[in-house]
């Protein structure tokens, strides 16, 4: 009887192959610390930062940007939301050193480990990512051991930089004796990104962790990398934003800034700002995600206003557009976002991992036709 590989062994197969090929680190490039080898993660190789010209090592947006977009959102974009760092070890523990631009670890509403912690996770033998450890800031660097007693074998790891502090440095280090290699490069297929432009819920408020916003979910779902272009309170469609996002070449645009912008804004706003990205990007899907419900509007009257008033006036804008004959355009409406029982948010606008999570199932309807 023929042997016929089922799609698990397939995929373990498939991730041995790609395990065995990778380039190994040469330790000398490192730097010895207490029988750990620490290596920059740059030199590994960083997903999720969409322009190379930055100024510092870890912004989201090139150094030419300063001075274009608002200073609010240039400020935002020193944030290191959405970068990661995928790598390969036989290690029998992954270590971390990273440094940050703020000394304010927190917030009132999020937890230091969202803010300014890092989030590890690992492929298993079926090919999925699975979380594995959380690096907990201690201060403004902070030298720890995510995990150890790793059984022996070469994995593949994923580490999340963290959602609201900006980063100078990253190492990633490994007990002297065992090698850290580069990934291979992500098949073609799998290659290009999933970019989100949108505000303080793009960005990541409240995760408990960077591996919990739905960007990063939705990473790992469909295996790609993903681009967060999130502003807290800033996610306007800035005529200065659609430039810098038309220069990328990217899977699929997700643009979620509705919960910045209010009606008038909306409607004087958001046409231009989708004819433009089309224009440049001719044949890149868009998806046009409308604001998530106030956990609270089914009582507050005015909430609940706010979110009808920016949804009108946005839907008004898509079915005008697909009535002219604008292609690749794809619609989700707010109500599909968040659950019915207020349990999603942490103050009845920004969600927690459950609200989250349910957001990231709710895009992966709209996104998996898009991206196979």
């Amino acid at each position: 009887m023929r042997f016929r590989p089922t799609a698990v062994v397939l995929a373990f197969l498939l991730c041995s192959v790609s395990l065995r090929a990778a380039e190994a680190l040469d330790s000398a490039t490192g730097k010895e610390a207490k029988g750990v080898i620490f290596f920059d993660a740059k030199a590994i190789g960083i997903e999720g930062q969409a322009f190379a010209d930055t100024k510092a090592p870890y912004d989201r947006l090139p150094g030419k940007a300063d001075g274009v977009v608002r200073p609010p959102v240039w400020n935002l974009s020193r944030d290191s939301a959405g970068m990661a760092v995928r790598f390969v070890s036989d290690a029998p523990a992954i270590h971390a050193r990273w440094s940050l631009t703020k000394e304010k670890l927190e917030m009132p509403h999020m937890a230091a480990t969202g803010v300014s912690g890092l989030d590890l996770y690992v492929r298993t033998e079926k090919g999925n990512w699975h979380w594995l450890a959380v690096g907990k800031p201690a201060a403004q660097t902070t030298t720890a051991a995510l995990i150890s007693n790793i059984p022996a074998g070469k994995r593949e790891y994923l580490l999340y930089l963290p959602l609201y502090n900006g980063v100078t440095s990253l190492e990633i280090g490994v007990p002297k004796g065992s090698t850290l290699f580069k990934p291979d490069a992500r098949p073609a297929a799998r290659a290009k990104p999933i970019l989100f432009y949108g505000t303080s819920i793009t960005h990541g408020a409240c995760a408990s962790r960077p591996g919990m916003v739905h960007t990063s979910i939705l990473g790992r779902w469909f295996d790609r990398p993903v681009i967060n272009l999130g502003f807290s309170g800033n996610g306007t469609m800035d005529d200065s934003m659609g430039n810098l996002l038309a220069e990328l070449d990217v899977a699929v645009y997700v643009i979620d800034c509705l919960p910045n912008m209010d009606a008038k804004a909306v409607a004087a706003k958001a046409e231009p700002f989708i004819r433009a990205l089309r224009k440049a990007k001719p044949n890149t899907p868009i998806v046009l995600v409308e604001d998530r419900t106030y956990g609270d509007a089914f009582l507050i009257e005015s909430k609940a206003k706010r979110n009808a008033g920016s949804r009108e006036e946005f839907r008004k804008t898509y079915a005008k557009l697909k009535a002219e004959g604008m292609t690749g355009l794809s619609y989700l409406e707010g109500e599909k976002l968040l659950g019915e029982d207020g349990d999603d948010t942490v103050d009845s606008s920004h969600p927690s991992d459950l609200g989250f999570m349910r957001q990231a199932e709710a895009m992966k309807v709209v996104l998996e036709p898009l991206l196979r």
